[in-house]
C-alpha cells in the first residue's frame, strides 16, 4: 500500500465486488456509463511483477467483467486497456464502447469526435451489468 497512490487510498469508483486480491468498480465517467475498473488491491504497478498464478487469476476476473458488460450492456465494442501511465498501479479499465459515443473509434482519451454524443445504456441495463458484477464468482 502506498501513501501517495489514489488506487490504495481511494476505491476508484463505486465498488460492485471484491475479495482479499481486487476489486470491481464503476466508474464515473460522463459519457461512458457502464465504465468498469478491475483493481489490484495490493501496490504494484507492472503486470510482469505478479506470480504467474496471480496473473491468471486477475486476468479471469477482467475476462468476467468483460462478459458481463457484452451480455448486459451489448456494446459494439469493448475496449479492454492496462495504462498505468497516469497511476501506476495495476488495474484494468473495461469500457463498453458504441458507434456513436463521443470518440469511437478512437481511444475515450482521444479528442472527442462528437462532444454532445449520450451514453447509449439505459438505467435498466446498468441495473443489470451492476447486478450481474455483485454476482460474479472469481
Amino acid at each position: 500500500m502506498s501513501s501517495e497512490c489514489v488506487l490504495c487510498q481511494e476505491s476508484g469508483g463505486e465498488t460492485l465486488w471484491q475479495d482479499d486480491f481486487c476489486r470491481v468498480v464503476l466508474v464515473d465517467e460522463a459519457g461512458y456509463a457502464g465504465f468498469c475498473r478491475v483493481i489490484l488491491k495490493q501496490h504494484v504497478a507492472e503486470f510482469s511483477d505478479l506470480s504467474l498464478t496471480d496473473r491468471n487469476r486477475l486476468m479471469q476476473l477482467v475476462f468476467a467483467v468483460e462478459s458481463a458488460v457484452r451480455s448486459t450492456l451489448q456494446p459494439d465494442k469493448v475496449n479492454l486497456a492496462c495504462l498505468g501511465n497516469m497511476v501506476p498501479h495495476l488495474h484494468w479499465h473495461v469500457i463498453p464502447r458504441f458507434k456513436q459515443d463521443r470518440h469511437f473509434p478512437a481511444p475515450i482519451w482521444a479528442e472527442a469526435a462528437r462532444p454532445d454524443a449520450e451514453s447509449q445504456i439505459t438505467s435498466k441495463q446498468l441495473l443489470a451489468l451492476k447486478i450481474a458484477l455483485q454476482a460474479l464468482q472469481a
